[in-house]
């Protein structure tokens, strides 16, 4: 299966601040429109603040990703959901694999995303649907017991190498948390 069909543009309005370390486990509730929210802070492998995800599952059960970063390299960055709701830096190991519940090759991995695109003045945008995931309870919950993160990494991906598609260091984490 190729990720690019799990995935679709989406636009998203708002931003707001989560904490970074090991994640909590809980399933984020609904608000009256039956939407349900979470972010993630991004950080540099020194802690410094570069950007925030924020995630919105609609009253359908699609999720929606805004990222927004600021101070990264200019280019195409690999981005993945990881396991683990852990961003232990510089180089974010504890953040684990890609969320990969049907133990499938890269590229279509539930934690694939399409490359973050930073210009020239590093910063980059990812407004995408991610139907692999829910901020509900589930099996593809990124509320599982351990938790999951977004990574960022130094390289573009190539949606094919294993595990992580050649996309290089990991650069920027955020542990994902409910709203």
């Amino acid at each position: 299966m190729d990720h690019r069909h799990l995935v679709r543009p989406a636009i998203l309005v708002g931003l707001a601040a989560a904490a970074v370390g090991v994640a909590v486990a809980s399933a984020a509730s609904a608000d009256d429109t039956g939407a349900s929210h979470a972010t993630a802070a991004l950080v540099d492998g020194a802690g410094h603040p570069v950007g925030t995800a924020t995630f919105v599952e609609d009253a359908t059960g699609h999720v929606h990703l805004n990222v927004k970063v600021d101070g990264l390299t200019e280019g195409l960055h690999g981005i993945h959901l990881h396991s683990v709701g852990s961003c232990v830096g510089p180089s974010f190991a504890s953040a684990g694999g890609h969320i990969n519940p049907g133990g499938v090759t890269h590229g279509n991995h539930a934690g694939d995303l399409p490359n973050l695109i930073v210009n020239a003045a590093g910063q980059g945008r990812l407004n995408t649907g991610v139907d692999s995931v829910t901020l509900s309870s589930g099996a593809v919950s990124v509320f599982d017991a351990n938790g999951s993160a977004v990574v960022i990494h130094a390289l573009p991906d190539d949606f094919v190498t294993d595990p992580a598609g050649n996309s290089g260091p990991r650069i920027a984490c955020g542990v994902i948390v409910a709203d």
